[in-house]
């Protein structure tokens, strides 16, 4: 009897999801429900407590989370000082993301404003240390528009 062919990648995730490193998973979680409306998917705890796999998803997308592990050089942000990487986010509501989240213990860095590239852009600091961009687009533009605009020093940050 042949085993049937399994899918390389699962029929509920996308080919790239982000996979975060937090202190404290378990409280990530929670936040990320009230200031993003997450839905949990699942908690896999390791012997000692700690995360060692977690699932949400926001919007349409998966987030994947696993708490700090030094020693599997598994750091997160505060571990590190800063993070180089930016969690991009496309809501309805920019203005009232950015308002639920740092009613829930972000850090607003960059009120929402419009953007020469046709969105409303604003940007967090989560209680964990990941920078989140967050947008709702307001305008569609040709890559052409988004030159000239940027280049008529339009309000705007990348």
């Amino acid at each position: 009897m042949s085993t049937p062919a399994v899918s390389p990648i699962p029929t509920n995730m996308p080919t790239l999801t982000p996979h975060i490193v937090c202190r404290d998973a378990n409280a990530a979680i929670d936040f990320y429900v009230r200031a993003f409306g997450a839905v949990e998917l699942a908690r896999l705890p390791s012997p000692d407590g700690r995360l060692m796999h977690a699932m949400v998803r926001i919007g349409d997308s998966p987030l994947m989370l696993v708490d700090e592990f030094p020693e599997m050089d598994c750091h997160s942000p505060q571990s590190l000082e800063g993070t180089p990487v930016i969690l991009h986010l496309y809501v309805a509501d920019v203005d009232a993301a950015i308002a639920r989240a740092a009613e829930a213990g972000a850090r607003v860095t960059l009120p929402p404003a419009d953007m020469f590239w046709g969105d409303r852009y604003g940007r967090i600091e989560d209680p964990f240390g990941h920078a989140w961009s967050l947008a709702s687009h307001i305008r569609d533009m040709s890559a052409e528009e988004i030159v000239t605009a940027s280049a008529q020093g339009c309000t705007g940050a990348a």
